[in-house]
């Protein structure tokens, strides 16, 4: 298994993309045109993929949804998080967006109810430097 983060639409044989399936012994570009088709409604949006590869070498790949944080980053209008998460506020996201968020996410996390999703996401906007305004919904 091969674990990438590449731009939708965006894989080309160049690093990280080449040398990873080089090394498993993949067909780079066969991968790369399955990916760029699968991929070209989200243009230049991060999305993790897994890629299965057999001993014939071929391969099968599953495309997940957008890391958290590039997520929290767009919702809060931010290029990047704080350098001091603890000490330096740089944005602030509302409970409402971390819910839209974590409503896509649940696929992806490793958790049962949306309740401790929106705590997950939560968490997260707090370690990268995000303010998290409101209250937190009730049974979400």
């Amino acid at each position: 298994m091969v674990k990438l983060q590449v731009k939708g639409g965006a894989a080309n044989p160049s690093p990280p993309v080449g040398p990873a399936l080089g090394s498993a012994g993949v067909n780079i570009m066969e991968f790369c045109k399955q990916f760029n088709g699968r991929t070209q409604d989200k243009p230049g949006v991060v999305l993790p993929v897994t890629i299965t590869v057999y001993e014939d070498k071929s391969f099968d790949f599953v495309i997940k949804t957008p890391p958290a944080a590039a997520q929290l980053m767009a919702a809060a209008k931010l290029t990047k998080g704080s350098g001091e998460p603890n000490r330096v506020k740089v944005g602030t996201v509302s409970w409402e967006q971390i819910k839209t968020i974590a409503t896509d996410k649940m696929a992806d996390l490793n958790c049962f109810t949306m309740d401790s999703a929106l705590t997950m996401v939560a968490g997260t906007a707090r370690s990268m430097g995000l303010k998290v305004s409101g209250t937190k919904p009730k049974n979400a």
